[in-house]
């Protein structure tokens, strides 16, 4: 049963998208289209284990979602005005809501002029991202709407009060409402797509090292995000940073089955089995980060990418090519500020140059942006531990745990401030 939930969740999140898509494009209304699909999720949820999967999923999704609206737009006092605003923006072969009786089945596909597909996402993805939004507003409303995140998830990443997330959501939708479902021109795409990318990569990194809770992976997140880059990959196929940004995750989810132990506990890169990482997965990673580079000047996802693809050859730890990923480091940090990008490069310094040299990286950059995180703690433990300088590591190990929200690290943590204390707890 518990088998049969999850591969119900995991058919929901894929079409949530596309559903919502298909009703934006009809109707032209985010807010209201959001909450009916999200009433036609929790309607499947509760009825198809109990009666099974329909044959056409997404055409159940969206004759119930459509009627939800309906009722919304009937119910509204400027229901005529709305009627005519979405008239105006809908083409002439656009969704017709099935009438009352309609086998699900058969709603979805027959009911469109063009069926919901991934150009529905797609586009989806672009409004989300409209020039008319803030940077801040575009992520949050494409985590929300197309990634699946909640506004609890979203408020915790971008460190603020969930209430100002949801105010910053609820705000970002009413500046789209209305707008016309298409994607964007040539002009504004590239600034647009430039978003877009970010927005994936966020939805993955969550996916793949939780911010918080009991699990360390969401694999519902990085494969969504994965889904979709290979989605938007589809739609722009000599695009450098697309293609960067899929091998990049590729490479990188490939390691997923080495990076927990039988009871989810965390097991470092250095320490992980590489015989349990994904030999397919990477060899398609690779192939990806070469086409991505061949592609044009090596932007910020391609030279992440290059990075990875250097650790994923590695048959063990000790044969990575550290030299080299310094070097993509220090072209990387030149491109972007991202503090993660500046703490990996720490961390090559101390594998090229000796943990000392690591460890003056660290404190600069701990100097630099007037904070100490969890994982600047984390690395500098790291690197003291290397440096034979137990008791500061013990502390920074101690630290670091204190401060994350992820439960896997917070015990990983204390497991190595105790195992340097000798209680090997």
């Amino acid at each position: 049963m518990g088998r049969a939930t999850d591969d119900i969740e995991d058919l929901l999140r894929r079409h949530a998208p596309q559903v919502l898509g298909a009703l934006v494009r009809r109707y032209g209304h985010f807010d209201p289209a959001e909450d009916s699909v999200q009433e036609a999720l929790i309607a499947a949820a509760g009825q198809w284990p109990r009666d099974g999967i329909p044959d056409n999923p997404r055409g159940w999704l969206i004759r119930v979602a459509s009627r939800r609206l309906t009722d919304r737009l009937r119910s509204d006092e400027a229901r005529r005005r709305r009627e005519e605003t979405a008239a105006a923006l809908t083409p002439a072969d656009a969704f017709v809501a099935p009438p009352p009786g309609e086998d699900p089945a058969g709603a979805g596909s027959a009911a469109l002029g063009r069926a919901p597909s991934e150009d529905d996402t797609l586009t989806l993805l672009f409004l989300c991202c409209h020039p008319a939004l803030s940077p801040a507003a575009q992520i949050a409303l494409t985590l929300r709407a197309v990634g699946g995140l909640t506004t609890a998830e979203i408020a915790r990443a971008h460190l603020v009060p969930e209430a100002t997330m949801a105010q910053r959501i609820s705000r970002a939708k009413r500046t789209v409402r209305g707008t016309q479902f298409r994607q964007p021109d040539a002009r504004d795409r590239d600034q647009r797509l430039a978003v877009v990318l970010q927005v994936l990569y966020l939805i993955f990194n969550e996916g793949y090292t939780a911010t918080a809770g009991p699990d360390l992976h969401r694999t519902d997140l990085a494969r969504e995000a994965i889904r979709l880059t290979r989605a938007v990959r589809r739609l722009l196929p000599h695009e450098g940073r697309v293609t960067g940004l899929l091998a990049l995750m590729v490479l990188t989810e490939a390691r997923t089955p080495a990076r927990t132990g039988p009871d989810g506990e965390l097991i470092p890169l250095d320490e992980q089995d590489r015989a349990r990482w994904d030999r397919t997965a990477i060899a398609e990673g690779i192939a990806l980060a070469e086409e991505a580079l061949a592609q044009g000047p090596a932007g910020d996802y391609q030279l992440q990418a290059a990075i990875a693809a250097l650790h994923d050859e590695a048959e063990r730890a000790e044969d990575t090519d550290w030299p080299q990923i310094l070097a993509l480091y220090d072209v990387l940090v030149q491109r972007t500020p991202d503090p993660a990008a500046a703490l990996g490069r720490a961390v090559a310094v101390a594998m090229v140059h000796g943990p000392r040299a690591g460890l003056a990286e660290v404190d600069a950059l701990a100097k630099a942006s007037g904070q100490r995180t969890h994982r600047l703690d984390a690395v500098r433990g790291h690197l003291l531990e290397r440096a034979g300088e137990h008791d500061a590591a013990r502390t920074a190990y101690r630290a670091a745990a204190d401060a994350t929200l992820s439960e896997p690290e917070a015990h990983y943590l204390r497991r190595r401030a105790d195992r340097l204390n000798g209680s090997g707890t």
